[in-house]
């Protein structure tokens, strides 16, 4: 119950706050998922088509019948009910980390296949709103990108290894610490970076660019930071990220392309679906290794946390004194703050020879996206000079 105090605070404080609660009606009911990062203007308005077009068929005939249908009644009812259920998702994540930690065999059904298989359909979701066109829309914003793919893959898993080393973390600690440094960006970013005012379509392109990087810088980083610390195996985090990341993806851009009337038709339950995968993610990771982070305490929450909020304060700063503009750094800020932590706990546990390693990645889960809220909250009440927007 001690960890809960400490994830308990800025959770609260965001599933409170007004401002973010405007987000499911304003943006639609598909757009809001925290675990389905996807926003761009053209990829909000397919998401918003596909998850009303029905209902604004069905009242259009009930209009002309003098009474809604009673489909029409409960996919209304079933909205209502998805945009509760996504606007109290860091309050979910809550709820389900302070089960996990106090009876962590709840969640002993969710093996290691579903964790997996869990991830990959989040990444899957992720394909299913892409399209080549997105890639090459990376070209556009080359410097922006760019930035924040060094932000990702440069700073961040330096400062966990200074981190780790500053606070004295155990070589198993230490390698969780750098793994957490060196995975992709989350898809939590992009629902963060829309609160906070950012460019949420340029953070769907920096969250692509990261994810698919991921491939080739993590097991590189890893290898290069840590192969003197604990036994990496390179090749294996490469083809798990291939498997659980890049293939998905590919499926689901796949699908986006030739079978669009599926597509639509998933659309709509995506987030509830998001929703609970997510939080069991969250929940499967803590659990797994609840008492080593009990017993860890202080001395680990602290590194964890820092990396997350230096993260995001490094990303926004340096940004900024480079001419990048606040809207732009506000987004590069979020994006290099918040992590891809449940793929990096599968990665540890299936890849590093210390158990301890999947310690800091379950802790980075909790901390990642409720750093991510307070600093998206945060910036959701200072406003953007119209020159720097």
């Amino acid at each position: 119950m001690r960890l809960t105090a400490f994830f308990l605070l800025p959770a609260v404080a965001y599933s409170f706050a007004p401002a973010a609660r405007p987000i499911v009606s304003s943006v639609g009911n598909v757009a809001s998922v925290p675990a389905f990062a996807v926003s761009s203007p053209k990829i909000r308005s397919s998401l918003q088509m596909s998850s009303s077009d029905s209902a604004l068929k069905m009242s259009s005939e009930a209009a002309d019948s003098g009474e809604k249908s009673l489909g029409t009644k409960i996919f209304e009812a079933y909205t209502k009910t998805a945009n509760v259920a996504t606007t109290l998702f860091p309050l979910w994540t809550v709820l389900f980390t302070a089960i996990a930690l106090k009876k962590p065999s709840t969640f002993d059904f969710f093996t290691t296949e579903y964790f997996t298989a869990a991830l990959a359909a989040l990444m899957l979701s992720m394909g299913i709103t892409l399209t080549p066109a997105d890639f090459v829309a990376v070209a556009s914003e080359p410097s922006s990108v760019l930035m924040q793919f060094s932000l990702c893959y440069g700073m961040m898993p330096l400062l966990a290894l200074a981190l780790g080393k500053v606070f004295g973390l155990e070589a198993g600690l230490m390698a969780g610490m750098v793994l957490v440094g060196s995975i992709n960006g989350g898809q939590a970013s992009n629902l963060c970076t829309y609160i906070a005012k950012g460019n949420v379509a340029l953070s769907v392109l920096m969250t692509t660019a990261t994810t698919v990087g991921a491939i080739i810088m993590t097991p590189f980083l890893c290898k290069s930071l840590l192969g003197a610390v604990v036994p990496v195996d390179a090749k294996g985090i490469a083809m798990s990220t291939i498997q659980v990341v890049l293939a998905p993806i590919a499926v689901g851009m796949t699908a986006n392309k030739f079978f669009p009337s599926l597509v639509k038709a998933f659309l709509p339950f995506a987030p509830v679906v998001g929703v609970v995968s997510t939080c069991l993610l969250v929940a499967s990771a803590v659990a797994q290794v609840a008492e080593p982070i009990l017993n860890a305490g202080i001395g680990l929450q602290i590194p964890v946390l820092l990396l997350h909020l230096l993260g995001g304060i490094v990303g926004y700063w340096l940004p900024k004194v480079t001419g990048f503009g606040e809207v732009k750094s506000r987004t590069m800020a979020i994006e290099t703050s918040m992590k891809s932590s449940a793929f990096g706990f599968l990665l540890a546990k299936l890849h590093f020879g210390e158990y301890i390693a999947r310690v800091p990645s379950a802790v980075s889960v909790v901390w990642m996206a409720l750093t991510g809220s307070l600093l998206a909250v945060i910036w959701r009440y200072i406003p953007v000079k119209e020159e720097d927007n």
